[in-house]
Parts: C-alpha cells; structure tokens; sequence
C-alpha cells in the first residue's frame, strides 16, 4: 500500500509526504532522518493519512495537498477527525 499524509509538527506547523510504510517513516521523522522541514520541528504526529494502491496515486494526492492552504489543510484534517469519532460533517 501507498500512504499520502500530513504531520502536525511540534510548532504546529503541517508537513506533508508520501510513504509505503507509515509506521517507519514518522519513526524515522521523529528520529531526525526525515525532511529537512520536520528535523527542527520535533516531535512530529500523524494528523491525517490517506491510502493508495499506487505509488503515483499517492505522490499525485500529495502533490494537491501540498498545493492547499493551511487552513484546507486543517478543514480536511478536522472532517477526518469528525468521520472517526462518528459525528456528522
């Protein structure tokens, strides 16, 4: 599986990549050896994620996202958050 997601960063700032393994690549962010962009904004979570079959499929969502404001950017985190807690958007 492919992986397209956002971290929230410890300043509160959003960083957001593409990965076949989720669980190794935040481990590898919060050890320093990601980006360059989350390595001084430790330490980092996983606020959103979406699965891919493909590796294109998740670098194209990437891609939109990374086009997006912040504040889209935090509208599609919150409508995440909504779906998993079972409240209605």
């Amino acid at each position: 599986m492919n992986y397209t997601y956002i971290l929230r960063c410890a300043d509160g700032t959003f960083y957001t990549g593409w990965t076949t393994d989720l669980t190794r690549r935040v481990r590898i962010h919060n050890a320093g050896r990601g980006a360059k962009f989350t390595r001084a904004r430790l330490p980092v979570e996983v606020v959103y994620h979406e699965v891919f079959e493909t590796k294109r499929e998740a670098m194209q969502r990437e891609a939109r996202i990374k086009q997006m404001t912040r504040a889209e950017k935090a509208a599609l985190i919150a409508a995440a958050e909504d779906n998993r807690t079972g409240e209605r958007v």
